[in-house]
């Protein structure tokens, strides 16, 4: 399988086999016009199996959400062909708009136009809870 470099845009790498399509659709990328590439189970010396997206365009992606899926994910920024900058991905302090709550009691579920804001509360479970009624969330 060859995959062709790009010139100028962002690689998403080091996401955890089988990761991809879920960031996928967490960023939106179905709805940007421009090539993207979504490589499942590559072989990975580090980690086994990893799924690699390429972007093929400078565009600003929400870090929250691809360390929300993947926090070991890497992000590359590339320039003419060149490495630019490696971007190092942590899990989120605070998620906003990325998960929904799921109590339908909660506010953010009755009121259409209040964010739905998470924080994450287990770093170690990747447990987020909802700002406004303490619903637990588990990545």
């Amino acid at each position: 399988m060859n995959i062709d470099s790009i010139q100028n845009g962002v690689v998403i790498d080091h996401i955890e086999a089988g990761s991809a399509m879920k960031l996928y659709d967490l960023l939106g990328l179905d709805s940007i016009d421009v090539s993207v590439a979504i490589i499942k189970n590559v072989q990975s010396k580090k980690m086994g199996k990893k799924d690699i997206i390429k972007i093929d365009a400078d565009i600003d992606l929400n870090l929250d959400v691809i360390g929300y899926v993947d926090p070991d994910a890497t992000v590359d920024i590339i320039k003419n062909g060149v490495l630019v900058e490696k971007k190092n991905i942590a899990l989120p302090e605070r998620l906003t708009n990325v998960i929904f709550c799921k109590n339908p009691r909660c506010i953010s579920s009755c009121e259409q136009e209040i964010d739905h804001i998470f924080k994450l509360s287990d770093k170690e479970n990747k447990e987020y809870r909802c700002i406004y009624c303490e619903t637990k969330h588990s990545v």
